[in-house]
C-alpha cells in the first residue's frame, strides 16, 4: 500500500511479566524508592514484602490461580499492593471504577464472577446495595473505617485483619502469556465488557510508553490518574519498575495543588489527560509553577492541542508534551512516534512495529493513503493484544472479522504514514478521560417513573471530548423538569456521566426499524428547547 511504510514481519519479541520485573528490581536496588503517594515513600523491596504478605493472606481466604479478584480503592498503596498480591498468585486483578454505582456497578461484579472484594470503607455500602445480584462474591474486604455496617448477605470484614504476615518468596511464577487483568470497557453496545489483558500486554504497553516518553532510573514520574486505569498501572507505575525510577501518585487531580506536588516530589515526567494539560495551560501563575520551570521534561497524554503543546514549552518549559498516539483498551497503543521525533501536525503519529494497522472499508478492502475508513489491527509479537472480551467468545469473534480485530473508530495514513483519527464509529461517548457506555446510561435513565422514551448521544465539547446529552420523552401527563432529572442523576449514575445537556421532546428521529438516528441527535447538539447544566446553579461534587 503506498504512502503507508513496510510492514513489519511476525517476531516473538521481548516477553516479560510485572512480577518477573519487580523480582529484578528489588534484587538489583530493593532500597530505592518506588511509589511516594504524598510524602508516604515504599521502597521496592517494602512493595514486594507488603504484596507477599498479602497474596499469603489471600490465599487463606481461599484464592487461587485463575480466580478473579476485584478491587475498588482509591489512589493508595493498597491498590498496588492489592493488584501485585492477586497476580502473585497467578490471580486476575479486577480494578473497578470508583464511580460506579447501581447497575453499572452490580453488573461489572457480577460479571467478573469475583468471590473477594476488596475495597474502601465509602463504596461498601454501594456495593451492599447490589449484593442480591452478585451471587458469587462471598467477602468485602474493606480499607478504612466503615461509619455503619450495612445489611449484606455478603461477608464484610476489615483489611486490616488480612493483611497478612508471612514473607515467603512465593515459587509459582505467572508466564507471559497468562491472564494477569480485567479491565471492562464502556459497553457502547450492550453491557460493559471485561477486555482480558494478558502479563506481557500489560508490560508491551509500558514499554511502547518508554519509547514515546523514554525515562531513566533518574525520573520521577508525577500522575493523578486512577489506579483502575491501564494508564496509571502501565504508564505510571510498571515502566518505572523496568527502568528502575519512582513514581508519586496523586489523590486526584488538582489545578492548584499540580505544581506545589511537582516541587515536593521532584517530579520530571508528568503522565496526565490532554484535558488536564488544557487546564494547566490555562491556570494562573503560583509559586511552585515557576520555581519548577524546566523541571517537567516530557508530559505524557493525549490529546493536546497544538496550542496547549507550545504553552507547555514555553511557559513551562517542558520539551516534549504529548504522546502523539492512538490506541484502545483492546489493542494497547498501535500509532505513535519514537520520543523526540516530528508528528505531522494533528497526526497521533505512525504504526508501531508491534502491530499491523490498516484502514479498510465495510467490505475488508484497503483503502488508499488519505481515504477515511474503520481502523483494523494484528499483532506483528505474541501476546500484546488483548485475549478477549471475558464470558463473551461470540463478542470477541464479532470483531475478528478476517482474522482483523475491528476497532469500530474511523481513520486515515497520509502519504507519509502519519496517521489521524477521524471520528468514532461506535455508539459512545468519551468525557473527561472516561469512556461512558450509552447502553448502561439509557437503561439508568429508562428506570425513572416519568421516562417513557430515551437516547443519550454525544454533543461535542469545546473543552475537547464530548459533552453527554439526555433526550427523552415523557410519559403522558408528566410535569417532570430537566433539573428535577439531572438531580435524580446524581444518584443512578457515575459522576462523570451527569449529562450537560437534557433535552425533552414529543418524538425521536427513528429509521423504519423503529431505532432512533442517534446521529441526528448528535449533529442536532444544542437545540433552543435544551436545558444546559452550566446555564443553571447545580454545583456537582465528585463522589
Amino acid at each position: 500500500m503506498a504512502g503507508i511504510g513496510d510492514i513489519n514481519t511476525w517476531s516473538i519479541g521481548q516477553q516479560d511479566t510485572v512480577i518477573a520485573a519487580l523480582d529484578r528490581a528489588v534484587a538489583a536496588h530493593p532500597d530505592r524508592v518506588l511509589l511516594d503517594f504524598g510524602g508516604q515513600l515504599f521502597t521496592y523491596a517494602d512493595v514486594d514484602r507488603l504484596s507477599t504478605q498479602f497474596a499469603h493472606a489471600l490465599a487463606e481466604l481461599g484464592v487461587e490461580a485463575g480466580h478473579t479478584v476485584l478491587s475498588m480503592l482509591d489512589n493508595n498503596i493498597d491498590a498496588v499492593v492489592c493488584w501485585l498480591a492477586a497476580n502473585k498468585l497467578c490471580a486476575v486483578s479486577v480494578p473497578v471504577n470508583t464511580a460506579l454505582r447501581g447497575e453499572f456497578l452490580r453488573h461489572q461484579i457480577a460479571d467478573s464472577k469475583a468471590k473477594i472484594i476488596i475495597s474502601e470503607a465509602d463504596y461498601v455500602d454501594r456495593i451492599a446495595q447490589v449484593s442480591d445480584g452478585i451471587p458469587d462474591a462471598s467477602l468485602i474486604l474493606h480499607r478504612g473505617n466503615l461509619e455503619r455496617h450495612p445489611t449484606s448477605p455478603i461477608g464484610i470484614r476489615p483489611l486490616d485483619e488480612h493483611r497478612g504476615s508471612c514473607t515467603d518468596t512465593i515459587m509459582t511464577k505467572p508466564n507471559p502469556w497468562d491472564l494477569a487483568c480485567i479491565v471492562y470497557t464502556s459497553g457502547t453496545t450492550g453491557p460493559s465488557k471485561g477486555c482480558m489483558l494478558s502479563y506481557n500486554y500489560m508490560c508491551n504497553l509500558a514499554r511502547l510508553q518508554l519509547r514515546a516518553g523514554p525515562a531513566t532510573e533518574k525520573d520521577v514520574t508525577i500522575t493523578p490518574l486512577p489506579l483502575f486505569h491501564m494508564n496509571a498501572l502501565c504508564v505510571g507505575i510498571i515502566s518505572n519498575i523496568l527502568v528502575g525510577a519512582r513514581v508519586a501518585i496523586v489523590q486526584r487531580f488538582s489545578v492548584s495543588n499540580f505544581w506545589p506536588e511537582v516541587e515536593r516530589s521532584g517530579a520530571t515526567i508528568a503522565s496526565i489527560l490532554g484535558s488536564m494539560g488544557g487546564l494547566l495551560a490555562q491556570a494562573t501563575d503560583n509559586a511552585s509553577m515557576k520555581k519548577c520551570f524546566g523541571q517537567i521534561h516530557t508530559v505524557r497524554g493525549n490529546p493536546f492541542t497544538e496550542e496547549t503543546k507550545k504553552t507547555w514549552r514555553d511557559r513551562f518549559g517542558a520539551k516534549q508534551v504529548g504522546g502523539n498516539g492512538y490506541g484502545l483498551t483492546e489493542a494497547s497503543v498501535i500509532t505513535s512516534l519514537p520520543g523526540g521525533e516530528y508528528a505531522a501536525p494533528g497526526s497521533s503519529g505512525k504504526r508501531v512495529p508491534d502491530f499491523d494497522v490498516r484502514i479498510f472499508d465495510e467490505l475488508d478492502r484497503e483503502l488508499p493513503a488519505n481515504s477515511p475508513g474503520e481502523i483494523v489491527v494484528r499483532p506483528l509479537r505474541p501476546d500484546i493484544m488483548f485475549m478477549g472480551y471475558w464470558g463473551r467468545p461470540a463478542d470477541t469473534v464479532k470483531l475478528m472479522r478476517n482474522m482483523w480485530f475491528h476497532t469500530g473508530d474511523i481513520g486515515k495514513f497520509d502519504d507519509n504514514g502519519f496517521f489521524y483519527f477521524v471520528d468514532r464509529k461506535k455508539d459512545y461517548l468519551r468525557r473527561r478521560g472516561e469512556n461512558i457506555s450509552s447502553f448502561e446510561m439509557e437503561a439508568a435513565f429508562s428506570a425513572h417513573p416519568e421516562i417513557e422514551e430515551v437516547a443519550v448521544h454525544a454533543v461535542p465539547s469545546d473543552k475537547g471530548e464530548d459533552d453527554v446529552k439526555v433526550t427523552a420523552i415523557l410519559k403522558p401527563g408528566s410535569s417532570l423538569k430537566p433539573e428535577d432529572l439531572f438531580k435524580w442523576a446524581t444518584s443512578a449514575v457515575p459522576y462523570y456521566a451527569l449529562p450537560r445537556y437534557i433535552e425533552f421532546r414529543t418524538t425521536m428521529p427513528k429509521n423504519p426499524q423503529g431505532r432512533v438516528l442517534k446521529y441526528e441527535l448528535r449533529e442536532e447538539g444544542k437545540t433552543p428547547s435544551t436545558w444546559d447544566m452550566e446555564q443553571s446553579d447545580i454545583q456537582i461534587t465528585k463522589r
